[in-house]
This record gives structure tokens, sequence and C-alpha cells, in this order.
């Protein structure tokens, strides 16, 4: 399995480090090189990559706030000179973090976590959920929407009249779901591969479905369609 990743720091001989050292590691395969958290926005607006490796401490706009403003953010390596970041990259769910000088050896570990990070997300496509005494199997890419109800969930699955009803968090849920899947609303999350319609403040599932976009949901949400607009 190779890995596409992106390659982030203001520091030229440490950029250049850097790319030496995923040009060391067979599966990870380097599609840019950028000196900077703006240049590597625009470069994201246009390609897409499985993992970024990103210098915390930079200019104009520091690799921390860069990854928090993505609205589907690809796995995070944090490099930085600056070990009082440590705590704040595990809270964005970086994979791992390296302090500056690393070695060849600890930029591997760093690579090998990486990788089995990803291929969990990948092999993880079933879901088992608890309902009316039973187990039932899901398929995660055959989930439509989630319905939050109080203390249940309802599962919206593609082709089934009616919803898996499970007792469980939406944080819960959100947590084991893919980055296909995105909250719009503090009741729902979406199948990101299943909107067929975004009018306004709502998106259209099928027909007969019409979600609203909730206010502190609206940015990241833009900021998703942005990155799959074509043209103007």
């Amino acid at each position: 399995m190779n890995i596409r990743c992106l390659a982030i720091d203001d520091e030229p001989l440490a950029l250049q480090q850097l790319v030496a050292y995923i040009g060391k590691v067979p599966f990870l395969e380097l599609q840019a090189q950028c000196q900077s958290a703006v240049e590597a926005r625009e470069f994201l607006e246009h390609d897409t990559v499985d993992a970024i490796f990103c210098d915390i401490n930079m200019p104009d706009l520091n690799g921390m706030d860069f990854v928090k403003s993505l609205a589907v953010p690809p796995l995070v390596i944090f490099t930085t000179a600056y070990s009082e970041y440590a705590v704040e990259g595990f809270r964005v769910n970086a994979v791992d973090y390296l302090l500056k000088p690393f070695g060849l050896q600890e930029f591997q570990r760093a690579a090998n976590r990486l990788r089995e990070r990803l291929e969990g997300q990948r092999e993880g496509s079933d879901i088992f959920l608890k309902t009316d005494y039973r187990i039932v199997k899901v398929s995660i890419p055959s989930i439509r929407y989630i319905e939050a109800m109080s203390e249940y969930l309802k599962v919206w699955i593609e082709g089934e009249p009616k919803p898996i009803i499970t007792l469980l968090s939406m944080k819960k849920m959100e947590e084991r779901l893919p980055d296909s899947f995105m909250r719009i609303h503090r009741s729902y999350i979406i199948n990101l591969n299943m909107i067929q319609e975004v009018n306004k403040n709502r998106v259209k599932m099928d027909a007969s479905t019409l979600l609203p976009i909730g206010d502190m949901y609206k940015d990241a949400f833009q900021a998703y369609l942005e990155t799959k607009f074509i043209g103007k």
C-alpha cells in the first residue's frame, strides 16, 4: 500500500531532510513539498493526499491551526522543535509527534504508525450495532445518514425503508466513522458520498430527505464543498 503524502516546513534544510527521509521509506509517496501552510492549503484545494508531515511553528499560519482549518484533514504527523506542542498535537488526533532533531529510525517508527492507522481505516468497513436484543452487522459505506434521537441513534441504510435504532451517542459514532462522513448538525451525520444536492442551508440525500445544516457546522461543510468544486 502506497501512502500519498505532503511535506510542510518553512525551514529549507528541515524540509530537505524530511523529503529525504520520505524517500527512504518504500511505502511513502511524496506528492509535494511546501514551505508554508498557506502554500500547502493551496495545493490541497486541487489535490488530495493520505497524510501530511507538518511543522508546527511557521509564520503566517502555524501547522496546528492549518490542520484544524481543514474540513476533512488527512492523517497528520507533526514535526517541531518545541515539545510543549505535543499535548495539543494529540488533541487533533495526530498519528505521531516528532521532536526535532529526529533521526531516520524515529521517522521510520512514525511512518509505520501512519501505515497501521491507514490500514485500520481502510479495512474497518463494517460495524456491529445492538438493536432490539440483536446485534446487526452494518457495512459503513451503506450508511446514508445518522440521526440523533435523545439517547438513541437512527442509522439509515441504503435500500432499507426503516432505520436501525441503537443506544449510542453521536460522539461515539463519529469516532468510529471514516472521513467520508461529516457532522452537519447536532442531530445529523451524513455520508458525503451520498449527497445529491446542497440547497442553501439544507442537504438533499434523496427525493424525500432534506437535512438542515447547523450554524456550528456551516464553515466546515462549506470548506469541504470548496475542495470538490470544478470551475468557478
